[in-house]
């Protein structure tokens, strides 16, 4: 069993939990590199929750130009 198989059974049936830690980690990312990197970070947080969270963008994400 690889590690992202062990990392989803362990977030099974917590999504909602595993999507905020990924809207607060993408959150501080962006505040720390001043917004600098915002698109990739958006980028990763769709990825992410599409596979562990709840397959929802982040609601308060301003429109990429």
């Amino acid at each position: 069993m690889s590690m992202l198989d062990k990392i989803k059974a362990k977030l099974k049936g917590h999504e909602s939990q595993a999507q905020k830690g990924i809207d607060k980690g993408g959150d501080t990312v962006d505040e720390r590199t001043g917004g600098k990197y915002q698109r990739q970070v958006d980028t990763a947080q769709d990825k992410l929750s599409d596979e562990y969270g709840t397959g929802e963008s982040g609601g308060n994400r301003p429109p990429q130009p």
